[in-house]
């Protein structure tokens, strides 16, 4: 396996992404090609390295939003997407199947654009609070920032496991 894309988002004003934390992102994670349900295989690689709360199924919101409670794991199962990460001005990636991105609480992200088969698994570590922010309420943003530097290190990788990936290149 190789070695994540790491992206390191400063705050821009809106967003405020995570200072501390880089995006992981791990290009043909899995082989899916020949996957009959390749979400399925992408929800049994998250629930076993221990990403497998409240997975869903679904595609990425075309509008800037962050997390700033909950890191996020989006593995990409079927289609193509430009997807936009770190807010406004952020990285814009063209993600594939078997594509994973490991997204910090506070990282802003969209899609731009995708196939109408685009399928994307969400999934998320034991610890923390799903919420939505969209970075257009200053009290929300206010509160983000003293939440984000807050949010739990994840134990393990949603890819990797324990054995590399993110508990190497997440600390504070």
């Amino acid at each position: 396996m190789q070695k994540p894309l790491t992206f390191l988002f400063s705050d821009d004003g809106k967003v405020p992404n995570n200072p501390a934390l880089p995006v992981l992102v791990y290009e043909a994670a899995l082989g899916l090609r020949d996957a009959t349900d390749p979400a399925a295989e992408i929800e049994t690689l998250f629930k076993a390295n221990g990403w497998g709360r409240d997975m869903w199924r679904n595609g990425v919101y075309p509008f800037v939003h962050y997390h700033s409670m909950i890191h996020e794991a989006l593995g990409i199962a079927r289609g193509h997407a430009r997807i936009q990460l770190g807010g406004h001005q952020g990285q814009v990636l063209d993600l594939k199947p078997g594509d994973v991105a490991i997204l910090p609480a506070g990282t802003g992200h969209q899609r731009l654009s995708a196939t109408d088969d685009f399928l994307v698994v969400g999934g998320y570590p034991p610890e923390g609070t799903y919420n939505l922010c969209r970075g257009d309420n200053p009290a929300e943003r206010d509160k983000a920032l003293q939440t984000i530097p807050r949010v739990a290190l994840p134990s393990s990788d949603p890819v990797l496991g324990k054995e590399g990936g993110l508990p190497v290149l997440w600390t504070r």
